[in-house]
């Protein structure tokens, strides 16, 4: 089997931004998107912050259109999961089940998931007014009251972002305390549109079409309570998908991919690279995954061609 240029693991903005970059850069990348191809975008309904949409574009549309350029210039796709890779040849090994892809350079875009509460009502009511992204659905909610459910910086950040468009949020946490650092946990506290509800689960989001509430347990006491709402953020963190690149390449307490030559996106493994949500502890846009895909397919054009030097 010949060997490519590069392969590019995951997809969504970071990926189908680095195939476009690398495609037009004659390297014929090879895509491996993985089943739920597009990214965290696809479980978005209204995207209206991404720049040259005025109107605004659903998330899967934004995607298909993403992955049409990058097809456009001849990236090639196989949809399907990466099981496991060895990094540690001059060819980088990339195994799909029981086949073998190998790459001289590897740009890796898998992102990351948002943690959910588990819920059969959230999954329902997801886009229909449970979000877990403020800076991307805060704007859908002038006027109006919501919950914010968390306890970590992510939460705080969330709920302080969305007072600027809600006339109330409350953050609904199972502990009697915040594990915010110090400085969100005042920011949020001294927020006089923003209350707590401390020692507490959801239970039910509520709703048929839309977000009306949610159905609430308290652990020390266990009480059942509704608290009205419409809309339901959940903050309570990210998971990078990086489960098959344990030991593979450097990753923090976390699962994220550590870029180790920054302001590129060398990874500890030369020849590999990472851009997107997979690396990315702080912005998590779609603008930031796009435009560090670009870096990304920069970055490997030009360790190709220190290569044939």
């Amino acid at each position: 089997m010949a060997i490519e240029n590069v392969i590019i693991i995951g997809s969504g903005p970071a990926g189908y931004t680095a195939a476009i970059y690398a495609a037009r850069a004659n390297l014929n990348p090879l895509m491996i998107e993985g089943y739920q191809a597009g990214g965290l975008l696809m479980l978005t309904s209204e995207v209206e912050n991404f720049p040259g949409f005025p109107k605004g574009i659903q998330g899967p549309e934004l995607m298909a259109q993403f992955k049409a350029q990058a097809e456009r210039f001849g990236t090639r796709f196989i949809p399907k999961n990466v099981s496991d890779v060895d990094f540690t040849g001059k060819t980088k090994k990339i195994f799909i089940d029981k086949e073998t892809y190998e790459a001289s350079a590897v740009i890796v875009t898998t992102g990351a998931a948002t943690k959910w509460l588990g819920l059969e009502s959230e999954k329902r009511l997801l886009g229909k007014g449970v979000s877990s992204c403020a800076t991307c659905d805060g704007a859908f909610f002038r006027g109006a009251k919501l919950v914010v459910v968390g306890g970590g910086d992510s939460a705080m950040e969330e709920a302080n972002f969305l007072t600027r468009f809600a006339s109330h949020v409350t953050v609904i946490h199972r502990k009697d305390h915040l594990r915010a650092s110090k400085i969100m946990q005042d920011r949020a506290k001294a927020n006089p549109k923003i209350s707590f509800i401390w020692d507490t689960e959801i239970l039910e989001v509520l709703g048929e079409e839309a977000v009306r509430g949610c159905k609430v347990k308290n652990l020390k006491t266990g009480a059942v309570s509704e608290v009205p709402c419409e809309g339901f953020f959940v903050a309570i963190g990210h998971e990078p998908n990086t489960h098959f690149l344990k030991g593979k390449l450097e990753l923090d307490p976390k699962g994220y991919v550590l870029l180790k030559n920054r302001p590129t996106t060398q990874t500890s493994v030369s020849g590999v690279f990472a851009a997107g949500d997979v690396q990315d502890t702080i912005y998590r846009q779609a603008i930031t995954a796009a435009a560090s895909g670009c870096q990304a397919a920069i970055d490997v054009e030009r360790y190709l061609e220190s290569l044939h030097h």
